[in-house]
């Protein structure tokens, strides 16, 4: 299944660069080994926001929650996801 996922970070403004610095370099890692096994199939920043939408595919929803959950800043995102349907046209 596809799902397309937006998410904003709501990191506190106040959160002590090195911990931020560290949890961004985490958030890349994780994000490149979701690439990698293929979870993670596309990513677009949205300007003027620290935001992303993202292209996942994974076998179900659950799969899916697993991978975002594995992202070390899950619990200061805001994410929307949307599962996607192949439209008859595409056929």
């Amino acid at each position: 299944m596809e799902f397309l996922v937006r998410t904003e970070n709501l990191l506190p403004n106040d959160t002590p660069d090195d911990v931020r610095d560290q949890l961004k370099k985490g958030e890349r890692e994780r994000a490149m080994e979701l690439r990698e096994a293929g979870v993670l199939k596309r990513l677009w920043r949205v300007p003027g926001r620290n935001a992303t939408i993202g292209l996942y595919e994974a076998a179900d929803p659950a799969a899916l929650h697993d991978a975002l959950v594995s992202l070390p800043m899950w619990k200061w995102m805001d994410i929307t996801v949307e599962a996607l349907a192949t439209h008859p046209q595409e056929k």
